[in-house]
């Protein structure tokens, strides 16, 4: 073989490990960042800021959102994303099942602050928020529902 041909080998040899990575990451829900308003009690941690029933650690308010009684699915995406649109499909019927549950979706695009200082780093991102506005989890890629309805077992 020629040397160009173990560098092609190599090469497929790569993708075929990160696609099989991406494939197996996408869409599980993970563990969650330090966000506004988030506590730790684990930890004994307190709040960045006071967090009480009409807190609003995300600014969804002022965006024109509210938070879902018991959860909020909210999704960040973008227009040209093709799985952001399997995401939305997947994230309302999750909210029309569960009661309580809010499905909210936030333009990457046009919201960057919001989006750099929550740490999204692709979309789509869903975060579940619980119902005073902290994170839960959140997943990168598109999940499937049976995903999301076990990260929403937690809380519901």
């Amino acid at each position: 073989m020629t040397a160009g041909q173990w560098v092609l080998l190599a090469c497929v040899a790569l993708a075929l490990l990160l696609g099989g990575y991406r494939a197996w990451t996408d869409g599980r829900f993970r563990g969650t960042h330090r966000v506004r308003g988030a506590e730790d009690p684990s930890a004994g941690g307190t709040p960045t800021q006071p967090v009480d029933d009409d807190a609003d650690p995300w600014g969804l308010r002022a965006l024109g959102h509210d938070l879902g009684e018991r959860a909020t699915l909210l999704q960040f995406s973008s227009a040209f994303c093709a799985p952001c649109r399997a995401t939305r499909r997947t994230l309302a019927d999750v909210a029309d099942l569960v009661p309580g549950v809010v499905h909210l979706e936030i333009d990457a695009e046009h919201h960057l602050d919001l989006v750099r200082e929550v740490g999204v780093m692709r979309t789509p991102t869903t975060v579940v928020l619980d119902g005073r506005g902290r994170e839960v989890t959140r997943a990168t890629g598109a999940p499937r529902r049976e995903q999301v309805l076990a990260a929403l077992g937690e809380l519901v």
